[in-house]
């Protein structure tokens, strides 16, 4: 989705960023591993959450989810699940403005890495 809403130049620039990315084997299973993490996270908040409400041990903390809650039925896993996928495209696009993500690249166009 963050993809499809850049610009052409950003869209081009995180193609050839993620090109880069996959030359290394070492790159693509760390990636493969925070993927699969991430995602297991995001299913156990979900498993977590509906446990606890069955229960009435806890409430939905976030007002936002709580409304999808109410009115959509079971469609909040969905959101919640859609939620989180914007969250963390907007963090990984937070932390590639920051130098987080590429750092090698970044420090070669500062003349730092040879």
């Amino acid at each position: 989705m963050v993809f499809s809403l850049a610009s052409p130049k950003r869209r081009q620039k995180l193609t050839e960023q993620a090109r880069h990315s996959r030359e290394s084997a070492l790159r693509r299973y760390a990636a493969w591993v925070l993927v699969i993490g991430y995602n297991i996270v995001g299913v156990a908040d979900i498993i977590s959450t509906v446990i606890a409400l069955d229960s009435g041990a806890g409430v939905e903390a976030n007002p936002f989810v709580q409304t999808l809650m109410t009115h959509a039925g079971d469609g909040w896993i969905f959101a919640k699940l859609g939620l989180r996928d914007q969250l963390y495209g907007l963090m990984v696009s937070a932390l590639d403005r920051a130098g987080v993500l590429y750092p090698g690249d970044r420090w070669q166009r500062l003349g730092r890495l040879q």
